[in-house]
């Protein structure tokens, strides 16, 4: 049966771009169509940094009800909207004002896709967050559907004027190339064993294909109508009925106006308070760490980021939990990247030699990461100051 592909690569204009998403559009574009799709046949849609929500929404409703297998390319930007605090791809117009007017709400991808057949739809997914998005998934996951099967990664923000590239699909496409497109866990696990240790990072999606598959690809259903569209202009400021009491936000708020030494200090007397009520090893005190070295992350420091992720780790082990275990192997991986962004000689050969000793007990899922310590270790000795 034919399948279709559906290509979205959207990024906002002007300063508020974290990603050439569409970058990535050329590189697809040279995969053959039933390569893309792992089909015999395929029909493609493309969608270059659409300007109106409701015009991607159309094309995801066209997709979704067409028969056979469905594959879905999206390169991008996670953004929050202001009132809601749910997760947006930000489109071509998008600025953190207007996320919830001119931003595709995440949730529409879900819904639209959530009768079709188990097993008949592949998203491939390449997203770099933003600061407020990124503070968001800490605490949550991004819910594709159930019987989607989902891959790909979810990159923090990039450097300060630094616009990043959709690495993971740049190179998803370049193994497609080959004409031959592998079963999509392997794919995916080729895919990440090609990037650099910038992606150590990187929040990893793996959510396997439902085990079932009804032939047609498509279950009828009602169409599911999301709001009416909203005037394009930024959302009005509102006087609360009580005083707002979750310190995250104020944090968020300190982070956008660029007070991070004050989103520090509240983070760290929360931190100090939850280690004295429950213990420095408690969940409730390491939630405030992690806040922190994601803080220090959005300030630049990437030192000082490096070394409390590295604290984080430490602290999870000692308490008695696994190297493998999922909290332990994100606090070292975050660790890894940060330290990849340190500039400064001498703090990167300290931070170097404790996070080589932590690889060697925590490996990661990655295999070469411990080497890549080493190896980026063996260059600083080489390189005079």
């Amino acid at each position: 049966m034919p399948g279709t592909v559906l290509l979205l690569a959207a990024s906002p204009v002007g300063k508020s771009r974290l990603v050439d998403a569409a970058s990535v559009l050329p590189v697809l574009a040279a995969v053959p169509p039933a390569v893309l799709a792992g089909t015999d046949t395929a029909n493609v849609v493309e969608l270059a940094d659409p300007l109106e929500p409701q015009a991607v929404l159309t094309r995801l409703r066209a997709v979704a009800a067409t028969p056979g297998p469905l594959t879905v390319f999206i390169a991008g930007q996670l953004a929050l909207d202001r009132r809601q605090h749910l997760p947006h791809l930000a489109l071509a117009r998008t600025t953190p004002a207007t996320v919830r007017y001119t931003a595709l709400p995440w949730q529409w991808i879900r819904e639209e896709f959530r009768l079709r057949s188990p097993g008949s739809t592949t998203l491939l997914v390449d997203l770099h967050a933003d600061a407020e998005a990124w503070g968001w998934l800490r605490t949550h996951a991004l819910d594709s559907g159930r019987n989607n099967a989902v891959f790909g990664r979810i990159a923090p923000p990039p450097s300060r004027r630094t616009v990043a590239v959709p690495a993971y699909m740049k190179t998803i496409a370049t193994i497609l190339r080959s004409g031959w497109r592998p079963p999509v866990e392997q794919l995916h696990q080729q895919a990440f064993g090609r990037l650099g240790p910038d992606a150590y990072g990187d929040i990893v999606l793996t959510v396997p294909p439902a085990p079932v598959a009804v032939p047609g690809g498509f279950a009828p259903r009602p169409p599911y109508r999301p709001e009416r569209p909203r005037p394009q202009t930024p959302d009005r400021p509102k006087t609360p009925d009580r005083p707002q009491e979750d310190p995250h936000v104020q944090i968020t708020a300190a982070v956008q106006a660029g007070r991070h030494q004050d989103a520090d200090a509240l983070a760290l007397a929360h931190e100090q308070a939850a280690a004295h009520a429950h213990g420095v090893a408690s969940e409730q005190a390491l939630h405030w760490s992690e806040v922190r070295a994601d803080l220090a992350m959005f300030a630049r420091d990437s030192a000082r980021s490096c070394r409390i992720w590295l604290t984080v780790a430490e602290t999870r082990l000692t308490a008695g939990q696994s190297p493998d275990a999922p909290t332990v192997e994100k606090a070292v991986d975050r660790a890894h990247h940060q330290w990849g962004q340190v500039r400064d000689k001498t703090r990167a050969q300290e931070l170097g030699a404790l996070l080589a000793q932590l690889r060697a007990r925590v490996p990661g899922r990655r295999p070469g990461a411990l080497e890549n310590v080493q190896k980026q270790l063996r260059e600083l000795q080489a390189t005079p100051f």
